[in-house]
Order: C-alpha cells, then sequence, then structure tokens
C-alpha cells in the first residue's frame, strides 16, 4: 500500500472523530506487515482521561484481531474535522508505538495541503524506553 493511500484512509477515518470539547478531529490509518489497514479516530470524553487518541485506537483494533507486526501509520487532523496542520502522535501515543513496532517504523503526517511529512518512530522517540 502506498503513502498515499494510508494518508487517504486516515481522512477517512478523521470524518468519524468524536471531538465534542475540543472540536479537534483527528484520523489514524495503520499499516500492518500482511496489507491490512486498521483506521482509528480520536474519542473524547467529558471525565477528559478517558479520551483515546486516534492512533492508540487504531493500534487497539489491530491488536485485539491478532496484528503484531506493523510498517507505518498515516494520521491527519484539524480543528472541525479541516487538517490545519501537522499532528504528530502525543508522548503515550509514541510509547505504545515503541511498545509494538521497530525504530524504522513510519509515521506520516499530513498537512493542511495534503503532502505528509515523514518521520521514523526513532525519530520522534529519541532514546525510548523498553523491554
Amino acid at each position: 500500500m502506498t503513502a498515499e493511500l494510508l494518508i487517504t484512509k486516515a481522512k477517512e477515518a478523521m470524518e468519524k472523530a468524536y471531538a465534542p470539547y475540543s472540536g479537534y478531529k483527528v484520523g489514524a490509518a495503520l499499516l500492518c506487515a500482511d496489507g491490512s489497514v486498521y483506521s482509528g479516530c480520536n474519542i473524547e470524553n467529558a471525565a477528559y482521561s478517558p479520551t483515546i487518541c486516534a492512533e492508540r485506537t487504531a493500534f487497539a483494533k489491530a491488536v485485539s484481531e491478532g496484528q503484531r507486526d506493523f510498517v507505518a501509520i498515516a494520521v491527519c487532523g484539524g480543528k472541525d474535522g479541516v487538517i490545519t496542520g501537522l499532528f504528530p502522535p502525543c508522548g503515550v501515543c509514541r510509547q505504545v508505538m515503541k511498545e509494538f513496532c521497530r525504530e524504522d517504523f513510519l509515521i506520516y503526517m499530513v498537512g493542511a495541503d495534503g503532502s505528509a511529512e515523514t518521520r521514523t518512530l526513532a525519530q520522534l522517540l529519541p532514546e525510548s524506553f523498553s523491554l
């Protein structure tokens, strides 16, 4: 699967986000080594701590289906569902990625113009903790 197709799936996931508190909708599409893709959106909650990011939603869906080998993820987001700039994964999401992914795992962050900046997990989470 190409980066462009993964980005398209992330944009589709963003449309399903539940963000009544912040108004920021985020979508993610996670590519597995076998070619399957799991999408996720952010799901907010009035209590805040139960809120789950799009990236962790995608990982939870994939892992719950038995996936453990991941290649890349595309992430996009913006106010009221309009992509307004790069939405890099938060620290918690980066740590979840570290739990399941190698250092060369690719993260495509979609900009307002539709282009994507690509980073590896090692670049976004240097000197990270893992077993």
